[in-house]
């Protein structure tokens, strides 16, 4: 199984975009994690339209969108022309996450939905076949830095039983320390979004702290 390493760039100051992009662009990340809210659905803002061409312009990863904003199919096609790759929606942002989902297809973008910790997989069940990747969050969405809610593992338990009749990939986000992503990889989970307990704010610097985290031994294929 392949491991999806996907650094979460709310981390990152403003300031030193371009040179931070570049950094993660040359350590051996995967995918390139862009959060966008509207201040509504979640009380924060993040990355713009600006930003994220800026991050597209200095990196040829594949980058995912998280639009933790209400009608995100509004900004679909713009934030397509952004260079995104994968786009998540939250299926109770939308009133038809249907129609959104194959648009997002449509446009030739890995389309995806994101499952918040108050939110059962039974009421999004029927979206599963529709969809290339499932972002599980295990803290409440809006801000990085927030401490992973423990209480979510059974149901990332129950949606890797699931998948098994599907093919989307499964990417937690939300507080993965090292002990937490060591234990969901071995209970099937291929995907992380990595923030300050890992990735940034550390000594080291992210090329040698991928390296680590490609070696461990119980992540190896």
């Amino acid at each position: 199984m392949e491991k999806l390493l996907c650094p979460s760039l709310l981390n990152l100051s403003d300031d030193y975009l371009k040179d931070e992009i570049i950094r993660l662009d040359q350590s051996g990340v995967d995918i390139l994690h862009i959060d966008v809210m509207d201040g509504e659905y979640v009380p924060n803002f993040g990355m713009s339209f600006q930003e994220i061409k800026t991050v597209r312009a200095n990196t040829s990863l594949p980058l995912d969108l998280h639009m933790m904003m209400k009608n995100p199919g509004r900004y679909i096609r713009r934030y397509a022309e952004c260079g995104i790759n994968i786009m998540y929606i939250h299926p109770d942002s939308e009133p038809i996450p249907t129609e959104t989902l194959a648009e997002i297809r449509e446009l030739g973008i890995h389309p995806g939905i994101v499952i918040n910790p108050g939110i059962s997989l039974e009421s999004v069940a029927e979206l599963f076949p529709l969809v290339d990747y499932v972002l599980v969050m295990t803290v409440n969405p809006g801000f990085a830095g927030r401490d992973y809610l423990p209480w979510v593992e059974p149901k990332i338990e129950r949606l890797v039983e699931i998948r098994k009749k599907y093919q989307f990939h499964i990417v937690i986000d939300g507080g993965v320390t090292w002990e937490i992503m060591e234990r969901l990889w071995n209970k099937g989970i291929e995907g992380f979004v990595l923030g300050k307990q890992i990735l940034f704010g550390q000594e080291e610097d992210y090329k040698t702290i991928i390296k680590k985290v490609r070696k461990h031994s119980n992540f190896s294929c």
